[in-house]
């Protein structure tokens, strides 16, 4: 189903949740979202109280502030909000206390992102990406409980076939093959070459990850998720087609750096690879640009 289809079909404040969860992929199609939504609810019901309300309150407030409709029916202001509220449900208990927390986090993120967009706008500023999720979680994250439930997963051949589909899932904290098989179905439909990039990409971190002899990440799929985020954010740029291929390997090669240091992963080496990338790329165009001459008349405008 089209997403323009779809959008007739769905009242604007639901359209603009579900691009949410699709922008947690880089994407603005509510159907890909419906289908992130739906591998929450049969995977990790859980988590879906707590990823719909940080969506919402990032939604609420960008509304009630008064931030650019275009933006708020894109999603952009929800999907950092989504991962936050997976992200609190994930390592806090359910209290009286959780769901102000994920709303007012979900609300601060969408702040943060009206404000970077701001000045993306008015000059060549780096991308927020998920930038507000990941400084709020490490903030967030100080006050949770260290996780031990590690449990031992079996390297045969159905484990190995089902980890880059986790991969995938791993994204919103889901290490369920069906999660992530349906994310995937969700990227084939809004985005064919977005498809196969993360594919390849989950893929690539799953191998990477048993090359170093760490088969409990690989076959989690936590060794891939940063490096399918950065193939989804430069397969856009289709004028410069290596470009997803050089930031899958340089966020598989930032993912250890974080936890050597003693921070969370989540999302960062996906940020800084993108970011290291698009400085790279603006450089070397400005280089470019300075070392070619040009004529008046090629400075003239061309009509069509």
């Amino acid at each position: 189903m089209p997403a323009n289809h779809f959008n007739t079909h769905c009242p604007d404040w639901a359209t603009a949740l579900l691009n949410g969860f699709s922008q947690i992929f880089l994407q603005r199609h509510p159907l890909c979202g419906l289908l992130c939504l739906l591998a929450i609810l049969f995977t990790a019901p859980v988590l879906l109280g707590g990823a719909l309300l940080g969506g919402v309150a990032g939604l609420l407030t960008a509304q009630r502030r008064g931030y650019a409709k275009a933006d708020r029916q894109a999603g952009l202001f929800s999907y950092n909000g989504v991962l936050l509220g997976l992200l609190l449900s994930l390592y806090f208990p359910w209290s009286a206390l959780l769901p102000p927390l994920i709303i007012a986090a979900g609300g601060l993120s969408a702040m943060v992102t009206q404000q970077w967009l701001k000045r993306v706008r008015v000059s060549q500023y780096l991308p927020v990406y998920t930038t507000p999720f990941v400084g709020l979680g490490w903030l967030l994250l100080c006050f949770a409980t260290p996780s031990t439930n590690a449990h031992l997963i079996e390297t045969n051949t159905l484990n190995m076939l089902a980890a880059p589909l986790k991969g995938l899932g791993q994204v919103m904290f889901l290490g369920h093959p069906l999660a992530g098989a349906m994310i995937a179905v969700g990227l084939l439909i809004a985005d064919r070459r977005a498809f196969c990039w993360a594919l390849l990409a989950s893929v690539a971190g799953m191998g990477w990850s048993m090359l170093h002899h760490d088969f409990y990440t690989a076959l989690l799929g936590l060794g891939g998720y940063n490096a399918v985020l950065a193939s989804l954010a430069l397969s856009s740029q289709r004028q410069k087609p290596w470009l997803p291929l050089i930031g899958i390997t340089s966020a598989l090669l930032l993912t250890p750096v974080f936890a050597a240091i003693g921070l969370p992963t989540l999302t960062a080496p996906f940020i800084l690879s993108c970011w290291l990338i698009r400085t790279v790329v603006q450089m070397l165009g400005k280089t470019t640009v300075a070392r070619t001459p040009c004529t008046l008349e090629e400075n003239q405008p061309r009509l069509r």
